[in-house]
């Protein structure tokens, strides 16, 4: 064919075997480059797209009209099919729930998907209102996950990355570090105006695939705001967004107003070093120092709510409201934690704070992204997580911690640095009823303060590349080492959370991968017989069995037909239709495998940094994890007002399975010189069941 034929561009690309999903995205890449006559000479030449980096490819116009049709070629969200999400619904919970009890759930739920039944009227409904919008489950699961939710936002909402423990030779070398960071920030938001960035792509089994690049179209833009019953979330126009020329400064629990652009042009480091000096004596000033007002966006939603009420009455408090809500960011600068400098205590300080008398009123946690800079060198960020995703902030960050040590110091001559307006106080006016809000905010804080148990571990035996060695996915493998904690801390299997990224769809968000898997509980339990009835050979089919189940569910979950998203979906509808709540979502199964008492997340770092978040039930853990070539880092959580969970303890038996699985593969390994294990007959898993 000739060179300019469409069918010479994308023949090499539909002939990839195995991968359908991947030709399809590529496909329409390409469809675009076409039309826009922007195909690369090189990819022409080569046949494939093999040029294009694993991760991130190249965004062929910057404005806003190119991304949005470019967004517009990905795919919706699926709705999948009822029975599909029904059966798969009834296999996850059957061994988390008694005999009687999982006989009753049957029942209920074969009622509900019953041919002419209240299913099959919400699937309609549910199919109607994706063929309207360009994302049906989008804000329904935003408010169901975040904006309804009435829990404080530190610790119960809104995860961190803490950065490398930084080394600062005093206090000007602090301040030097914060201004690189926010001369990063300012060149970051720059690229997100001009839709610069590049498209993230997937990797795995789907590699190559486009991801939607909306989440990053708002990491600086955003707003939440309290509501009494629900919160609202704010994303600024490009236009506001581009007039967003400050940050907010918060010191000693003061606030200040840092312009970034003066007269068209932004600050350089020399600049912005010099405004932050300015702003720590205007914080050490203390007959100027006024209440702790940030610490009222660390209260319950409903609690800030009220008191951001009460705060709106005064002018000068709705000004101020004002210019936090519009910056781009802010910039906690942190007093010394006095806490030792080791990982969990790098997490606790970026989490909350350490409470009232240290620095958890030094935030604001309503904004989308707040980056700590701490006079010890505990330096991290604090996101606002019903905006984006955990990669999103990590590449961010990626980028800034890149910018802040990789290139030269930007440091002018002292006649060449302009003279700028001083920084600006943020001001406030109180009063008692203020006053007794602000006291009891600060109790509610240090009463979380002293509830969370973190334990930040770094498993250093093996990692990601030992893993695969094996012939398994990481993450899977990861997985199964944390249901074997979980049932050799409690003696079963509990409902599991695991973030699956769906943002190969239309603003795409997540689902959910309920890892807590029949096959799982067929593992774990031969993994902790004491009487050493199966054999290893019987572990590695039970061990494989559980990593397919678990890597088939992961495959569902990030093509859209997962279970979690759907049924919420199809409990939305039957409330917009004023209907009877349907029994299946008033059943006790229900009720219970949506109590998520273990709740993970991968999130992988390509710079020295970790991410952490705390559970989201009183008797639950988090468990944030990031495998490196050699070695996996885990940031375990958990409350100590519940006597039965402790981080430590979960530590030490996760770091026991881990070494436990190594020396089963091994052993099997050793056994089998080319590395195949012979099938041997399992014990039927519809026998395994939990009390």
């Amino acid at each position: 064919m000739k060179n300019g034929s469409l069918m010479y561009y994308v023949t090499p690309l539909l002939s990839r075997p195995n991968c359908i999903d991947c030709s399809c995205s590529l496909f329409l890449k390409c469809l675009y480059m076409l039309r826009e006559r922007r195909l690369r000479p090189q990819i022409v030449s080569r046949g494939f797209l093999d040029d294009f980096p694993l991760t991130r490819m190249p965004i062929m116009e910057k404005s806003e009209a190119a991304r949005d049709r470019y967004s517009q070629m990905l795919p919706k969200v699926p709705v999948p099919p009822l029975k599909q999400t029904l059966d798969t619904y009834l296999k996850s919970v059957q061994h988390l729930v008694g005999e009687e009890q999982f006989k009753k759930t049957k029942a209920i739920v074969e009622k509900f998907g019953a041919p002419g039944g209240v299913g099959e009227v919400l699937q309609k409904k549910l199919s109607e209102r994706r063929d309207k919008t360009s994302n049906w489950v989008y804000d329904y699961w935003l408010e169901d996950m975040y904006l309804n939710n009435r829990m404080p936002l530190p610790v119960n909402s809104s995860p961190v990355t803490v950065y490398p423990k930084q080394t600062f030779k005093d206090q000007k070398d602090a301040l030097r570090f914060a201004a690189r960071l926010i001369e990063g920030v300012v060149e970051y938001a720059a690229l997100i105006d001009a839709r610069a960035l590049p498209v993230d792509v997937a990797r795995g089994k789907q590699a190559g695939t486009a991801l939607c690049m909306e989440q990053y179209y708002r990491v600086f833009s955003s707003y939440r705001y309290p509501g009494l019953k629900t919160d609202t979330l704010a994303v600024q126009t490009n236009a506001a967004s581009a007039a967003s020329q400050h940050v907010i400064v918060a010191c000693k629990n003061q606030f200040f107003v840092l312009d970034v652009v003066t007269k068209g042009k932004k600050l350089i480091e020399t600049e912005i070093l010099s405004q932050l000096v300015k702003i720590m004596t205007m914080a050490e000033n203390a007959a100027e120092r006024l209440p702790p007002f940030g610490i009222l966006t660390s209260d319950g939603r409903t609690e800030w709510a009220q008191a951001r009420d009460a705060l709106s009455k005064d002018q000068t408090n709705r000004d101020s409201l004002a210019l936090i809500e519009s910056c781009l960011c802010v910039v906690c600068l942190d007093e010394p934690g006095g806490l030792v400098p080791r990982d969990s205590n790098r997490a606790l300080l970026m989490l909350h704070g350490c409470g009232r008398e240290k620095n958890g009123a030094n935030r604001w946690y309503d904004k989308s992204m707040q980056f700590v800079v701490g006079m010890d060198g505990a330096c991290g960020v604090v996101f606002e997580h019903s905006v984006f995703e955990g990669m999103v902030m990590v590449h961010c960050s990626e980028y800034l911690f890149n910018h802040i040590t990789g290139s030269p110091s930007k440091m002018a001559e002292a006649s060449s640095v302009r003279e700028l307006a001083p920084p600006r106080r943020v001001l406030w006016k109180s009063n008692p009823h203020i006053e007794g809000l602000l006291a009891a905010s600060g109790e509610r804080l240090q009463w979380l303060v002293n509830n969370l148990d973190m334990d930040v571990f770094k498993f250093d035996v093996y990692g990601r590349e030992y893993i695969k060695k094996q012939k398994t996915s990481p993450d899977a493998f990861i997985q199964l080492a944390l249901q074997l904690a979980v049932y050799k801390c409690n003696r079963r299997l509990d409902a599991t959370y695991e973030s699956a990224s769906i943002r190969r769809f239309q603003r795409g968000r997540v689902d959910n991968i309920r890892s807590a898997t029949l096959e799982a509980l067929a593992f774990v339990t031969a993994m902790t017989d004491e009487r050493a009835t199966f054999s290893d050979e019987e572990k590695m089919k039970r061990f494989r069995d559980a990593i397919n189940a678990q890597t088939n569910y992961t495959i569902a979950a990030i093509t859209g037909m997962a279970i979690d998203n759907h049924l919420l979906g199809l409990h939305r509808i039957a409330k917009e239709l004023n209907m009877e709540t349907p029994e299946i979502f008033s059943d006790e199964t229900y009720l219970g495998s949506n109590q998520f008492i273990l709740t993970t997340s991968q999130v992988l770092t390509t710079v020295k940094m970790f991410c952490c978040y705390g559970p989201v039930t009183p008797n639950g853990y988090g468990a944030c994890y990031n495998p490196q070539s050699d070695h996996i880092i885990f940031c375990v959580s958990s409350f100590w007002e519940k006597t039965a969970t402790n981080s430590a303890v979960f530590v030490k038996v996760l770091n026991e399975g881990l070494l436990e699985i190594r020396d089963l593969c091994n052993r099997s390994s050793a056994a089998s010189p080319k590395g195949e294990s012979t099938p041997t007959e399992a014990a039927p898993l519809s026998t395994l069941r939990l009390s």
